[in-house]
């Protein structure tokens, strides 16, 4: 998966948009004003990307046990967070997968009321 693929996967979700809140380098990607995806672009340039996601706290742990490539989340809550390397031992299939449990994880988070407005949104 490179940068372009991301961006286009993460932005297929319903109801995602993209920012820069904290500088120029994060790519944050959110759902209802809510994160779930952060990448550096820079660390793209070097040729190390990765991805901060949201997770289960128990299968966070379970990742992390299984996959080299699965870390306790970089400047985030250890336990609700993981960094996920790319160019690692985890396919592009799953990193597809964890970035869709992230964006479900955190779009049952938001209320009813933004659920709906997102869903109506998208028809």
């Amino acid at each position: 998966m490179n940068i372009q693929q991301l961006y286009e996967f993460c932005l297929s979700q319903k109801g995602v948009t993209e920012h820069f809140p904290f500088d120029e380098d994060t790519l944050v990607f959110k759902v209802g004003g809510k994160m779930f995806c952060l990448t550096s672009l820079k660390e793209w340039e070097k040729g190390s990307p990765s991805l901060n996601l949201k997770g289960n706290p128990e299968r966070n742990e379970a990742l992390r046990a299984e996959y080299d490539a699965v870390n306790p989340g970089y400047h985030m809550s250890k336990i609700h967070w993981n960094t996920v390397a790319f160019n690692s031992d985890v396919s592009d299939t799953m990193m597809r997968e964890l970035i869709r449990d992230s964006y479900e994880l955190v779009f049952k988070s938001l209320t009813k009321k933004i659920q709906s407005e997102i869903l109506q949104s998208e028809n």
